[in-house]
């Protein structure tokens, strides 16, 4: 919905394929590319011991992004979530698995016509005056096209085929992809692809985002310099979402505009301001904060869309996991510990030097991600604190205790909270705001 234009070399899909045996079909030939790649490097670093992995992983990154950015969906949705976190991925995967944020290959406008007429009986320019044959951006999960009818401009959100149904199959054959490149242990995979799986359903399910999208908006509608679509029922279905076509740039496109530290500290402000008031009072939040859903403008405005993933948050769980900002709990070792234990960091059979080891790596993991909430103010555009926060999470993923401990280290509920504050800090610091943290919301 930015205003921008479609990368003229993406090409768009005439079909995506749909059955389990063509999406397994797709994963295994991709396995197949990425084995010969290890056997390739491999064979090299015999003559040349000194190279790096750096072509491996271009390599690597190209042909898994090939096969994810044509099957779509959960697959491609999971390599987009990864390519948030600058410490999770190698660089290359970082670069290629980012375009899944915004330029996807879109779906050819026949497939678009049949998906309107399966839900509304109709082709879009039945109802519409006009409707972009070619998709404006193309993700994961659906691409938007623009229309219009009468004096108002609408976006209007089409899901790729199949993606529903292929979510809990699709999960299971990217496991293998995912414990390869980020060196996961199958106790945590077990742990978080539970939650995944049910946030892309949700994701998948358009009616229940527009209802959420009404709720959230209508909520948060006092919120200075936010603005949200109006959503439109009567043009939006399971799998077509219409809502008011807003305008603004994503992140990088606004920032090559060199706007003033005031607008950069507007913006920054009314992002910690929208996510505060949701984790606090609504304790339901916004879980996708990758810059493809924020238009910026240059009067420091806002303008948020797609609600498809929002994390509902328990309310015991809530409690614990915000105790630990507290000011008080950093000086207190029993308040503390007693709140590791609820979060899962440390259970009560584990052994001592077990005990003490986690104690201290979750004690310094708490004051350095809990920073910007001990100080009035926070500069995000400090570097050095981004740094040491990308220094202890490669610090962190080195940590043999934790590599190889029988148990995973955390709760469930902490993936997409996580997620969540990491992509807004990751955007604070590109906008370089200066912000106010102390906010007026109230521990439950």
């Amino acid at each position: 919905m930015a205003d921008e234009t479609k990368d003229p070399a993406i090409k768009s899909q005439s079909n995506i394929p749909t059955s389990k045996v063509e999406r397994a079909t797709k994963f295994l030939k991709t396995g197949a590319k990425v084995g010969a790649n290890y056997l390739k490097h491999y064979a090299q670093k015999v003559v040349n011991p000194e190279l790096s992995k750096d072509s491996l992983d271009k390599a690597n990154a190209e042909d898994i992004y090939g096969a994810l950015s044509e099957l779509k969906g959960s697959a491609l949705k999971v390599a987009q979530m990864m390519s948030m976190d600058k410490n999770i991925l190698p660089q290359a995967y970082t670069d290629k698995f980012t375009m899944a944020q915004y330029s996807a290959p879109p779906l050819s406008y026949p497939l678009v016509v049949k998906t309107f007429q399966t839900y509304f009986g109709k082709s879009p320019t039945e109802i519409f005056d006009s409707f972009t044959k070619e998709a404006v951006n193309a993700a994961s999960i659906g691409q938007v096209h623009q229309a219009v009818k009468g004096d108002k401009k609408f976006a209007v959100k089409v899901q790729y085929p199949g993606v529903a149904e292929s979510i809990s199959s699709d999960l299971k054959m990217v496991k293998p992809f995912a414990k390869q490149i980020l060196g996961l242990q199958e106790k945590d995979l077990q742990m978080y692809m539970g939650e995944v799986e049910q946030m892309l359903v949700d994701e998948t399910d358009y009616e229940l985002e527009l209802e959420r999208g009404v709720e959230i908006s209508t909520a948060c509608a006092h919120i200075p310099n936010i603005d949200f679509p109006k959503y439109y029922s009567e043009y939006s279905s399971k799998r077509i979402l219409t809502m008011d076509w807003l305008t603004g740039k994503h992140l990088n496109e606004f920032l090559v505009s060199n706007p003033s530290q005031e607008v950069r500290n507007r913006i920054g402000q009314a992002l910690w301001d929208f996510y505060d008031f949701q984790m606090h009072e609504l304790l339901a939040v916004h879980a996708d904060p990758h810059p493809g859903n924020f238009l910026m403008r240059e009067d420091g405005t806002v303008g948020i869309i797609d609600f498809g993933c929002v994390k509902v948050i328990p309310l015991d769980y809530y409690r614990v996991h915000f105790k630990v900002i507290n000011p008080q709990i950093i000086e207190d070792d029993e308040m503390m510990i007693r709140a590791f234990y609820e979060l899962g960091f440390i259970y009560n059979d584990d052994t001592l030097a077990e005990k003490e080891l986690f104690t201290n790596i979750f004690k310094d993991m708490i004051r350095l991600t809990v920073s910007p909430f001990r100080t009035e103010t926070f500069d995000f555009g400090n570097d050095g604190y981004f740094k040491m926060l990308y220094e202890f999470g490669e610090k962190l993923a080195k940590t043999p205790e934790l590599k190889n401990s029988t148990k995973p280290r955390g709760s469930k509920e902490a993936l997409y909270l996580n997620r969540t504050y990491f992509g807004l800090y990751s955007m604070l610091n590109q906008l370089k705001a200066e912000i106010r943290t102390h906010t007026s919301w109230k521990a439950r």
